[in-house]
């Protein structure tokens, strides 16, 4: 990966719809260029998927949760995983360091949704002690940071 497909990167983490020909003018190649670029970076797995950023709130999620889980000392972590993927409230799942093992991010419609969800996690094999937090309002999210220079 040099310095043009950091650039394209950059480019599309801001602007993900940005036309190829854009992010031809932007890098100073050709349009069949920045395509024959980005589509190596899509095999290669650096570039996994574009998707639209919406408002939860918008769709009916207007509660959202960080829930950190402990497991039990016989818990297999992989299968813990497994079960965590079959909750749909479940937006976004970390396996961290420190007094829990999990860190998840739950939308919802209400608490109630949220009690449900808690609720569900407890009862999953493997769960020990759930931790819930309210978030009251989101300063920001999915911040894009500028890419580390090359070496």
């Amino acid at each position: 990966m040099d310095a043009v497909d950091r650039q394209l990167i950059q480019a599309l983490r801001e602007n993900g719809r940005a036309s190829y020909a854009e992010l031809g003018r932007l890098v100073g190649l050709s349009g069949p260029s920045v395509t024959d670029r980005i589509n190596r970076l899509e095999q290669a797995g650096v570039i996994t998927g574009y998707r639209a950023e919406v408002d939860p709130a918008s769709l009916g999620f207007g509660v959202t949760a960080l829930i950190g889980l402990q497991l039990s000392d016989a818990a297999d972590h992989e299968e813990v995983a497994v079960r965590l993927s079959d909750l749909r409230e479940i937006e976004d799942c970390w396996f961290i360091a420190g007094e829990d093992s999990y860190m998840l991010k739950a939308r919802v419609a209400d608490v109630d949704g949220l009690e449900a969800v808690v609720r569900s996690l407890s009862l999953t094999k493997g769960v020990s002690r759930t931790r819930t937090t309210v978030v009251l309002s989101t300063k920001w999210e999915n911040r894009v940071n500028e890419l580390p220079e090359e070496d």
